[in-house]
C-alpha cells in the first residue's frame, strides 16, 4: 500500500506542475492588459509604466511565474491588482461558501442516490426500476439553472422559505447558514444524484451476474443478503470515481448557480476577476481549483486500493 501511495503522489506533483505552467500560459496571453484596464484608455504612458512596474508587470514572464509558483508553495498568492487586498484572503473569504456548499450537495446527492440506485438494481425490469430510471433521465435532462429558478419560484417568491439570493455568512449561527446554502445544494445535487443513481444501478448489476454472487445465492443466502454482504462492496469502485468527479464538479463548476442565487462563492470571484483582468486572481483561483481536483483523483485512488486489494497487487 506504501509504495501504491508513492507512486500516485508522485503523479499528482507531477500534474499540479504541468497544470500550474499551462494555466499561467493560458492567462498571461489572453489579450488585455490589467493596468490598461484599471487605468482606462486615456492614461498616460507615464501613469501606465508606474502602475505596471507597482503590479509587478515589468518583469519578465518566466521570472513572474516562478515568483508566483514560490508564493503558491508558502501560501502567498499575491495581491489582487483591482482590491490591492491579499488574494488568500480574498480566496478565503469565497471558501467558507462554495466548500460547504459544495459537500452539502454532494452529501444530498449521495443520499438520494444511494438508495434510489440499489432498489432499482433490486428490482430489474420491474415498476420500482423503471420509475427510478425515469426519474433519472429527468434529472440528467433539466439543466441545473434552469431548476435553480424554479426553486426559486416555489419556495422563495411564493411559498417563502427560503431567500432568493445572497448569504447570511456562518457568524448568523451555522444552521442559518446551512439555510441559505440550502437552495443552491439542491440545485446542484439532483441532477448529480441523478447521474450517481443511474452508475449505481449499473454497477451493481454488473456485480449480480458474477459467479462469486451466484455462489452466495446457492449458499442459501436471498438475493438481497448477497448484495448487502457481498455485491455492494465490490459496486463501489465506479461509483466512488463518480463521486470523486462530482465533488471537483460542484467545487469549481458552481459558477451558474452561485450567479442565480447571488452567492459570494469562488466561481463569482473567479467571474469577477476575468471581467477586471485580475489575472493574479484568476491564476491563483483556478490553481487551487485544479489542485483539488487532483487531489480528490489521489483520495479517489486511495479509496480504490482500499476498496480492491487486487490495484494494490498490480503496481
Amino acid at each position: 500500500m506504501l509504495r501504491y501511495t508513492f507512486k500516485r503522489l508522485l503523479s499528482l506533483m507531477i500534474s499540479l506542475a504541468v497544470a500550474s505552467i499551462v494555466i499561467f500560459m493560458v492567462i498571461e496571453v489572453a489579450p488585455g492588459d490589467p493596468a490598461s484596464f484599471m487605468l482606462g484608455m486615456n492614461a498616460q504612458p507615464e501613469t501606465l509604466a508606474a502602475l505596471r512596474s507597482e503590479l509587478g508587470l515589468d518583469v519578465p514572464k518566466i521570472e513572474r511565474y516562478f515568483t508566483w509558483v514560490a508564493g503558491l508553495l508558502t501560501g502567498d498568492f499575491g495581491t489582487s491588482y483591482t482590491y490591492r487586498t491579499p488574494v488568500s484572503q480574498m480566496i478565503g473569504d469565497r471558501l467558507w461558501v462554495s466548500l460547504p456548499l459544495a459537500l452539502y450537495a454532494l452529501t444530498l446527492s449521495t443520499l438520494l442516490a444511494f438508495p434510489a440506485g440499489i432498489y432499482a438494481a433490486s428490482r430489474r425490469g420491474q415498476a420500482g426500476d423503471i420509475g427510478v430510471m425515469g426519474a433519472t433521465q429527468l434529472g440528467v435532462a433539466v439543466p441545473n439553472f434552469w431548476f435553480a429558478m424554479i426553486l426559486v419560484l416555489i419556495f422563495s417568491i411564493n411559498l417563502r422559505w427560503f431567500s432568493a439570493g445572497g448569504f447570511v455568512g456562518w457568524d448568523k449561527g451555522f444552521f442559518s447558514g446551512l439555510h441559505g446554502l440550502t437552495l443552491p445544494a439542491i440545485a446542484l445535487a439532483l441532477p448529480q444524484a441523478a447521474i450517481l443513481a443511474r452508475v449505481m444501478r449499473s454497477s451493481l448489476l454488473d456485480v449480480l451476474s458474477e459467479d462469486f454472487m451466484r455462489t452466495a445465492r446457492a449458499k442459501g443466502l436471498t438475493q438481497r443478503q448477497a448484495l448487502w454482504r457481498h455485491g455492494l462492496r465490490n459496486a463501489l469502485i465506479p461509483v466512488l470515481t463518480i463521486i470523486g468527479l462530482q465533488f471537483s464538479f460542484l467545487l469549481a463548476g458552481s459558477i451558474i448557480i452561485e450567479q442565480v442565487f447571488y452567492l459570494p462563492g469562488l466561481g463569482r470571484l473567479v467571474f469577477q476577476s476575468i471581467s477586471a483582468r485580475d489575472l493574479i486572481v484568476v491564476e491563483s483561483v483556478v490553481m487551487l481549483l485544479v489542485f483539488s481536483v487532483i487531489l480528490v483523483n489521489f483520495l479517489v485512488d486511495l479509496a480504490y486500493a482500499a476498496v480492491d486489494p487486487r490495484l494494490r497487487a498490480r503496481s
